[in-house]
């Protein structure tokens, strides 16, 4: 039996429905903002706390690892106890949590706090998109609703460091966290009234070992992941995590498919159409995380601007993405979501095919078009196929089905970190192997090959020409990098184009 305080299905949205919507955006806002927003406070708050280099890796980290680990569970959860129940209390519990981080008076005191604001935002993207699902039953309306959530998320990924530059120029560390605060404080007192409630009472009880078994293989997979991509050449603990993780997730698999009422209901993917969204979202994310890493860095290390100069150049590739989801439910009415989606991904081929004409003199121009381009061709893809992929499980099992779409993205997002990292990595070493002017120490020489950071701290110590020389062969280096990782997302969208056009119905 399926228990709803919303109206029947089949009956278009009204005035209370698009209120909530209002409501559920917030949180979706929040969490956009809370992955980004830290990156330019970290030097003032570990100057302030005396935080480790090894400290700040978790204070970084801990947030996200924790919410990729738990969104699966708590997705399965707010099935079973209420979706709205589990939004609200993870809401309130993160504005709580955020005033702790904010005072924080220890590394140990903000790691501890964002460890447990990463529990609480674990429930509140999952929670969102499956009250959505269940308050929006025309398709029309839902994938007009979809569209607003999505734009909220990707506007808040790219408005986050500027927004946290804006407050670091005017207040202390402390306050990129406060923003949560009056978010989650509207958000607790308004949903009760604006929000319906939804579960499956038939529900079984929680299996605790899927759960463990889930953290167990996620946790270990992108800690893997992103210490190989931070430093390459410390493999032992990072491959050895990968192993333990991927164990752990053949085993969860296996177990999913046994249990009569699984934590994750591996048997939705026997649907084509979900399954191949699903991997095109992650796909998708792949091509995008990866080119984003090493634009942000050529915005850094070959054309020179500063962190906050880059965060405000780059904001246009989330921004393209929120306004690629806005108009998809215009495009939409007129053309099918297969056709939209693959159009969408085929221009995004193009703008990934714009970065392998960057230079190293003067890029920016085309850089800031390129990922414009790239971005707002992924619009289609993340509101219909975001749609599609709710759409395609039962009611009450849709906070699973939310749980899935989130983990999909954020898995594409953290291999490509790693996978077009990793490639652009290796170009600048093969094209700097040869770089290195005679006579320079050992030492010296490998901090050039390895990062234009490195080749630029090297080259302080040499005379005129040779530093020159060594710095413009690392700039060359490092776009040869950006070019062939430009190529290789234009494929990725280029095949995605394809398949979606072809395979999904």
């Amino acid at each position: 039996m399926y228990d709803t305080t919303s109206t029947d299905a089949g009956l278009r949205a009204g005035r209370r429905e698009w209120s909530g919507l209002a409501v559920l955006v917030l949180p979706t806002l929040l969490v956009a903002l809370e992955i980004n927003v830290l990156f330019l406070a970290l030097p003032h708050l570990s100057v302030d706390l005396g935080a480790s280099g090894v400290q700040q890796l978790w204070i970084t980290d801990i947030y996200g690892f924790m919410v990729a680990g738990l969104v699966i569970t708590m997705g399965t959860l707010g099935d079973r106890i209420g979706r709205r129940k589990l939004l609200l209390t993870g809401g309130a519990a993160f504005a709580l949590l955020s005033l702790l981080a904010a005072y924080s008076t220890s590394p140990e005191m903000l790691i501890a706090a964002r460890t447990l604001l990463g529990i609480a935002g674990a429930t509140l993207m999952p929670s969102t998109l499956a009250l959505i699902v269940n308050m929006f039953r025309d398709d029309r309306q839902r994938g007009v609703a979809i569209a607003v959530w999505a734009t909220c998320q990707f506007a808040g990924a790219a408005l986050g460091p500027v927004l946290g530059g804006l407050l670091l120029e005017h207040f202390w560390w402390g306050s990129v966290f406060l923003l949560a605060v009056p978010l989650m404080v509207v958000l607790v007192l308004v949903g009760p009234v604006l929000l319906p409630e939804h579960r499956n009472r038939d529900a079984g009880r929680l299996d605790l070992t899927s759960v463990a078994l889930s953290l167990a293989a996620i946790l270990p997979i992108v800690y893997g992941i992103k210490r190989l991509v931070a430093d390459p050449t410390t493999t032992v603990m990072p491959i050895a995590a990968l192993i333990v993780g991927t164990v752990c997730g053949v085993v969860f698999v296996r177990r999913q498919l046994r249990l009569d009422d699984p934590l994750l209901d591996l048997r939705l993917l026997s649907q084509r159409s979900l399954s191949l969204v699903l991997a095109t979202l992650a796909l998708a994310g792949v091509a995008m995380a990866g080119t984003g890493l090493l634009v942000t860095q050529y915005l850094q290390t070959v054309l020179g601007y500063s962190p906050a100069e880059s965060a405000l150049w780059f904001a246009p590739m989330g921004l393209a993405v929120a306004v690629g989801v806005t108009l998809t439910p215009v495009i939409a009415r007129s053309v099918a979501p297969p056709t939209a989606i693959a159009a969408g991904l085929a221009l995004s081929a193009v703008g990934a095919a714009l970065l392998t004409q960057l230079d190293s003199t003067n890029g920016l121009g085309l850089t800031v078009i390129a990922i414009t381009v790239l971005a707002l061709g992924t619009g289609p893809l993340f509101a219909l196929g975001t749609g599609i992929v709710v759409g395609s499980a039962p009611p009450e099992r849709a906070g699973a089905a939310a749980a899935m779409s989130e983990t999909s993205n954020y898995f594409g997002g953290t291999l490509g970190l790693a996978i077009l990292g990793t490639v652009g990595a290796a170009i600048y070493r093969h094209h700097m192997a040869d770089a290195i002017p005679a006579g320079l120490a050992a030492e010296a020489a490998q901090n050039a090959r390895e990062s234009v950071a490195g080749a630029t701290a090297t080259a302080a110590d040499l005379p005129g020409v040779d530093a020159t020389a060594l710095i413009h062969a690392a700039h060359d280096a490092f776009t040869s990098g950006i070019n062939t990782v430009g190529l290789i997302g234009g494929v990725i969208f280029a095949v995605l184009a394809i398949l979606i056009a072809t395979r999904l119905r």
